[in-house]
């Protein structure tokens, strides 16, 4: 198959990720790639696997703009020419351009749903969810039939991958204690979050939660992995020397290579208030770290409550600081949920396993529009 991915960038983080990841195995498997995007720091992943990378205007929130059409005209050639037979777009934009692309081409089309979205006017008048739709999780799937009214039949649940071998490299305790010098971090317990700087992540409740344990259990630190907004930034370092803890808090830039600090983190913690299914959760439980979420979204997918981590309600402090504190304080139980977690991971979420089921939904989406 001939297929085009449309992301509106490739940056760290879930969709860039994603998509990189999707890309490499579709080459892999034989199938013509091109990759269109405003670009990030993933492009010359894709290149270094002979998958060719098209520029577009698109790094933008706006539905419509003058970066749509510029997009739409620079890849009808590519649609037309090759011809494509999938284009399979990421966001809302490239939804847009990509139901542009196949009313002038062969090409089906076939849109990734990664979370959760407001039912606006726009959206319900120009849906643009392509002949089948792909969500990450059940919970996905549900927002897309009762919110969007989406048929469940033109729908195809394909939880993300990772690639576990990225993941399965021991690190002794002597590198462990470098990796932490690194990050600015003593030798004592980590509890670290991988997420982009985002209000929807639930930061500030992880900080305040950090400082509750802080009071019960004083020789930890906390690792915060993530780029976003400078203001927001500015505004959790705040909090935090409001709090009294700054002293105990890191913060570091996004990287590629996450498995080298989750290889010094005792705990995961993942506070979103909404989360399509949890990338980061993944590749912490790849890692074997037990993980304390908020029971929101798609997460109950990845972690079962008191088996391979704890489950707490969203924007609740005091229950996240209760579920710290529980795993950290038994090491026999945190070994065991993350023995667990890996071999979930191993067993049901690895990036060729989400490839074949996207490869399935590309070809019914092809049969649904030849009928």
């Amino acid at each position: 198959m001939k297929i085009l991915l449309l992301a509106t960038h490739l940056n760290l983080g879930g969709i860039g990720i994603y998509t990189t990841s999707l890309a490499g195995q579709l080459k892999a498997l034989g199938d013509e790639v091109i990759v269109a995007s405003s670009g990030g720091e993933l492009v010359e992943e894709i290149k270094k696997k002979g998958i060719i990378h098209i520029d577009i205007p698109i790094n933008t929130s706006a539905d419509i703009g003058f970066h749509t059409i510029i997009s739409y005209l620079k890849l009808l050639p590519v649609v037309r020419d090759k011809p494509i037979d999938i284009i399979h777009a990421q966001t809302r934009v490239t939804q847009i351009i990509a139901d542009m692309l196949s009313r002038r081409s062969r090409a089906v089309f076939i849109t990734t749903c990664h979370g959760f979205f407001k039912a606006r006017l726009f959206r319900r008048i120009f849906p643009c969810w392509g002949t089948r739709t792909i969500a990450i999780s059940d919970a996905v799937r549900q927002h897309l039939v009762y919110d969007f009214k989406l048929p469940k039949e033109k729908i195809s649940v394909v939880c993300n991958g990772i690639e576990t071998k990225r993941f399965s490299r021991l690190v002794s305790s002597e590198d462990k204690l470098h990796i932490k010098k690194e990050y600015g971090l003593s030798d004592l317990p980590v509890i670290g979050i991988i997420s982009r700087l985002s209000s929807v992540k639930g930061h500030k409740y992880l900080l305040g939660a950090f400082a509750n344990v802080l009071k019960k259990m004083p020789d930890i630190q906390l690792l915060i992995i993530g780029d976003g907004p400078h203001k927001y930034k500015k505004r959790l370092k705040s909090q935090a020397e409001a709090l009294g803890i700054t002293k105990r808090v890191k913060f570091h830039p996004a990287c590629r290579d996450t498995a080298i600090p989750l290889s010094i983190i005792d705990v995961f913690c993942h506070p979103s208030l909404q989360e399509g299914l949890g990338l980061s959760i993944l590749e912490a439980m790849a890692m074997g770290i037990p993980v304390v979420a908020s029971d929101v979204g798609g997460i109950y997918t990845l972690i079962q409550h008191n088996s391979n981590g704890l489950l707490v309600p969203p924007e609740n402090e005091e229950a996240l600081s209760n579920a710290i504190l529980d795993i950290l304080s038994d090491r026999e139980k945190a070994k065991i949920m993350g023995k667990l977690s890996r071999s979930i991971v191993e067993d049901k979420f690895t990036v060729r396993m989400m490839t074949d089921g996207i490869l399935k939904a590309y070809k019914k989406a092809i049969k649904e529009e030849k009928g």
